[in-house]
């Protein structure tokens, strides 16, 4: 068991990449600021950590993401005039953007050297302590009624105390597009399924792969995972993997895959926003009626 305080108060949040399955788009604009119906895909992610209990926001930005830091940012001109029109409801929405007792730190990733590069860019910032990380690209959403996804994870950290990485299950064809890992299923707990974690790969071959559990785009990890990506040799694509990061931690501590309660949107491709794009327009409360109509109506 892990000395490590079972309570997940900080996350981070790889957002330096450039977004170039989303050109021109994302020529000018950060891909994590696309709006998926009235909200950027950065919110829905802080969101979800904010309702796990997380109040320290670490965002690993690169160049021309400024208006990332805008969005979680006080926007005094907008809310003055918001509030000299008497619009409250529109104010207050602006305002629960960033809550009062949500801290928001900013840390550079000076050059594109893979996720866990970007993820030893915020050990200054998490320090001796476990932390989430979310990947915005993944758009997670909790079952009808339940808990979302990171919160589903920080309930079981809070009882295991074991580093734990959210995994699905993905067609054999997929599995080079994900960190897949193996091991022995060993309980089922409230939220979704657990596996102790043998042995995982960085996007593998199909003939390749070690089973077709990938990774998704949330973690819990201990402070420990630190010292693996900073001692690791360059992985897939050259890169600094966060996936051979968390091997390595295999030799040292016990790390589980948890099965969630959910579904994940890959909004980092065009087919996986535009499916992200309708579902959460047909359970939006403001377009959700008229948009249903018009769907029926097109001939399809």
């Amino acid at each position: 068991m892990s000395s490590y305080q079972k309570t997940v108060t900080k996350a981070v949040f790889p957002v330096a990449g450039l977004g170039t399955r989303f050109l021109p788009a994302t020529k000018a604009q950060p891909k994590e600021m696309l709006p998926v119906v009235d909200k950027p895909l950065i919110q829905y992610a802080v969101e979800e950590a904010y309702a796990a209990g997380i109040r320290q926001m670490i965002f690993v930005t690169g160049r021309n993401k400024r208006a990332i830091e805008d969005h979680f940012d006080t926007a005094y001109e907008l809310e003055s005039e918001l509030e000299t029109a008497g619009k409250k409801e529109l104010l207050a929405l602006v305002r629960s953007v960033a809550p009062d007792d949500m801290y928001c730190s900013f840390v550079r990733q000076p050059r594109s050297l893979g996720l866990g590069h970007a993820v030893l860019c915020a050990e200054h910032l998490v320090g001796n302590e476990p932390f989430g990380v979310l990947l915005a690209d993944d758009l997670m959403i909790g079952p009808a009624g339940g808990k979302p996804v990171l919160a589903q994870m920080t309930d079981a950290f809070s009882r295991l105390g074991t580093s734990l990485l959210a995994v699905q299950e993905v067609p054999l064809e997929q599995v080079r597009r994900y960190g897949i890992v193996a091991g022995e299923k060993v309980t089922n707990i409230e939220g979704g399924r657990l596996t102790r974690v043998s042995h995982m790969v960085e996007k593998p071959a199909p003939e390749s792969a070690p089973s077709r559990m990938g990774v998704a785009g949330r973690y819990i990890l201990t402070p420990a995972v630190f010292g693996h990506i900073r001692n690791q040799e360059r992985g897939a694509g050259g890169e600094i993997q966060l996936t051979d990061g968390i091997a390595g931690l295999l030799n040292t501590e016990i790390v589980h895959a948890f099965e969630y309660e959910g579904k994940r949107f890959d909004c980092g491709s065009k087919h996986g926003f535009l499916e992200a794009t309708v579902e959460l327009a047909l359970q939006h409360p403001e377009v959700n009626k008229g948009f249903r109509e018009y769907l029926k109506g097109l001939a399809i």
